[in-house]
């Protein structure tokens, strides 16, 4: 009896030290097998709806000044970044070879005016002599002949036909000079318009051939100093948010890599162009957006990252992308009211979306693309997750717009799993 009362008291002795061992033990384990999540919160503020693009920075106007005359360049007036006025000299080209035609224009002028008073003088003869038969002809028929009256008569008409050819090669060689002097003066480059040398071409001594190809001498940009247009590629994608955004005259802020820390927000976009480029089965528009350059710290060539600002909204709830990506892993982890999000149509339309949209009529495409707007985020009720449905709007980089669902501002949404250490 004794014997198995010692035993009963061992046994229940060391049930209660495995009672005791167990419960603390199993609870360990669970804990620590039990996934440990990563949350963000639904918080409240603005968020704005922007297209990034990157763009080069150009002056509104380039100017390409060429040389119509050729020959060596004898003498260079300005250089780089110099500022200029219209009509200054920029540059002068050897005159020699054209002051040599005006001169040998000239002495063919002055011999055709020579011509023609030698034309005038025979014209005034032959007036004179064929007068002079006439008052013979009254004195006396018989002093001369009716072959003498036509020979002085057609001597004349020669002559006032001598004349004018004479004056119209006046005329010819006064053309001739003025081609040459006009030769002579574009050996002297000036500037058509105000503003700044950006770009030389040539140097002193070298030689333009402007018989073949006009060369470029000088590119000026005008009105530099005040405004300068950078010249972007959007994606087709972008292109009907860039309009509705040139509507609203929404601002466009960019960054050029002269100065990182400075966002220039004055640009506003000047135009849409409908000349579309296709690269690589990629489709973009040439988009201009007009931004002041007081300071003069825009400079043709830089590379500057603009965001187009589209929409603005102000006071709003928003959630955090990451919850948004967030997939559970393994559906036993999900309260099993929610499995069926798992294996539901938001998935189904997100694979469509992938695989068959080319199948997809229109309308069907426009359904999917307002049906992505409804989607789920999760959050953690005791060991299950648990889904929310909600119906977003426009996004940033790092939150979304809460439109409507089943949260409010300081709800936890899951957005990942802690490693485990």
């Amino acid at each position: 009896m004794r014997l198995l009362l010692r035993t009963f008291i061992v046994l229940l002795v060391v049930g209660g030290l495995g009672t005791a061992v167990y419960f603390p033990a199993a609870a360990y384990l669970k804990e620590r097998n039990s996934p440990k999540y990563r949350f963000e919160e639904v918080v409240s503020g603005d968020l704005t709806l922007n297209v990034n693009a990157t763009g080069t920075l150009e002056p509104t106007q380039r100017v390409r000044i060429g040389s119509f005359a050729s020959g060596p360049v004898a003498e260079l007036f300005v250089d780089f970044n110099d500022r200029i006025s219209k009509g200054q000299l920029l540059a002068r080209i050897d005159p020699r070879i054209y002051d040599s035609f005006v001169l040998r224009d000239q002495a063919l002028l002055d011999s055709r005016i020579a011509e023609v008073a030698r034309a005038q003088a025979r014209l005034q003869q032959a007036e004179n002599e064929e007068k002079r038969a006439f008052k013979l002809l009254k004195v006396n028929q018989n002093f001369i002949s009716e072959t003498e009256v036509d020979q002085l008569k057609f001597a004349r008409l020669a002559a006032v036909a001598d004349l004018r050819v004479a004056e119209t090669s006046v005329e010819q060689a006064k053309a001739n000079l003025d081609n040459s002097k006009g030769n002579l003066d574009f050996t002297e480059i000036r500037s058509p318009v105000d503003g700044t040398v950006i770009d030389r071409k040539v140097d002193v001594g070298q030689t333009l051939a402007a018989q073949f190809q006009t060369p470029e001498v000088f590119v000026v940009a005008p009105n530099m100093e005040v405004e300068m247009h950078i010249y972007a590629s959007v994606d087709e994608a972008d292109i009907g948010l860039i309009r509705e955004s040139q509507k609203s005259k929404n601002p466009v802020r960019f960054t050029v890599d002269a100065y990182p820390d400075e966002v220039f927000s004055s640009g506003v976009i000047h135009e849409v162009r409908l000349s579309s480029t296709e690269e690589q089965n990629v489709v973009t528009y040439p988009v201009i957006v007009s931004t002041p350059n007081k300071d003069v710290k825009l400079l043709p060539g830089m590379t500057a990252n603009l965001s187009f600002q589209i929409e603005h909204r102000s006071g709003i709830s928003k959630v955090p992308n990451a919850a948004l990506r967030f997939y559970p892993p393994d559906r036993k982890r999900v309260h099993p009211d929610d499995r069926s999000v798992l294996d539901g149509v938001e998935q189904e339309t997100t694979q469509l979306s992938q695989q068959t949209q080319v199948n997809q009529s229109a309308s069907e495409r426009a359904d999917l693309n307002r049906n992505r707007m409804r989607r789920h985020v999760w959050v953690q009720e005791g060991d299950f997750l648990r889904a929310r449905a909600i119906v977003i709007g426009i996004s940033d980089s790092r939150y979304t717009e809460l439109k409507s669902g089943e949260l409010k501002v300081g709800d936890k949404l899951v957005i990942g799993e802690q490693p485990k250490a």
